[in-house]
């Protein structure tokens, strides 16, 4: 999960629970220490393992080609593109940090490396929450709801990390977070149904929240995309209560892995 309604949240963990355990087994947790970045990517561990489990080498194949489905309406492709840093700046604007605020990196060099760490940091989850839980969600719920159970599992699942001192977590607010998981799984689940299953535009859309280059906009965002959920069902009234259209097969079919549709 990124940046909405996360950053620079006033949080005071005193004594933070598990804090000395945990940096005597580990040492100082950070964003960048390897056990960091294997927790964050559990989901798509236990992803990979169902599959392999169910489908052999073959299913994995199947699974893994989603990457391949890149299409979407052009709607979506501009929210990704356009939509979302708009969002923070509308949101930095409102909070007044636009123009007032420094630059987030010195150099081009760390503002290029802190991108290419997080492109492999948070949009690998989504192998586990897009491209597991929500098709099989889908099989026995309607998007809708579908999307609100793996937002609130999504939040749930990162509350660990905000009792860790050494974790950028551990100086955020849990609620704006936890709002911000359950507002962007439930606009991820047409965006996910709209490609075709596609594992790479839900990773993409991850990765636009999780963007360093975005600038500080809490708590302004995250009211900007409550408006974004609203809006998004809205216009997706006829299928978000359905299941009828929804996507629902984890291991592609052979007719899907060249493409969408």
């Amino acid at each position: 999960m990124g940046r909405s309604g996360l950053v620079h949240h006033e949080f005071d963990p005193q004594s933070p629970l598990f804090a000395n355990e945990a940096v005597g087994w580990f040492g100082e947790l950070t964003g960048r220490h390897p056990a960091f970045v294997l927790a964050v990517w559990a989901p798509s561990f236990a992803a990979f393992t169902v599959v392999l489990y169910c489908g052999g080498a073959q299913g994995a194949r199947a699974y893994v080609s989603r990457l391949g489905l890149w299409r979407c309406p052009a709607g979506w492709a501009g929210f990704l593109l356009l939509g979302i840093p708009l969002i923070f700046v509308a949101g930095a604007a409102a909070k007044g940090t636009l123009l007032a605020g420094s630059l987030p990196f010195d150099t081009l060099g760390a503002a290029l490396g802190a991108m290419v760490f997080m492109l492999f940091l948070g949009p690998v989850e989504e192998f586990g929450w897009r491209g597991v839980a929500l098709p099989i969600l889908q099989r026995h719920m309607a998007p809708l709801w579908a999307g609100l159970i793996i937002g609130v599992t999504w939040g749930l699942w990162h509350l660990p990390a905000f009792y860790l001192s050494g974790t950028v977590q551990s100086g955020w607010g849990y609620a704006p977070f936890f709002l911000g998981n359950v507002c962007l799984s439930v606009i991820g689940t047409p965006l996910f149904n709209a490609s075709r299953g596609s594992i790479l535009l839900p990773a993409l859309f991850h990765y636009q929240v999780n963007n360093p280059l975005w600038p500080d906009a809490q708590p302004y965002d995250i009211y900007f995309f409550v408006v974004v959920v609203v809006l998004i069902v809205w216009i997706n009234r006829r299928t978000m209560p359905t299941r009828e259209g929804a996507i629902t097969e984890v291991m592609a079919p052979t007719n899907r892995m060249r493409g969408y549709p």
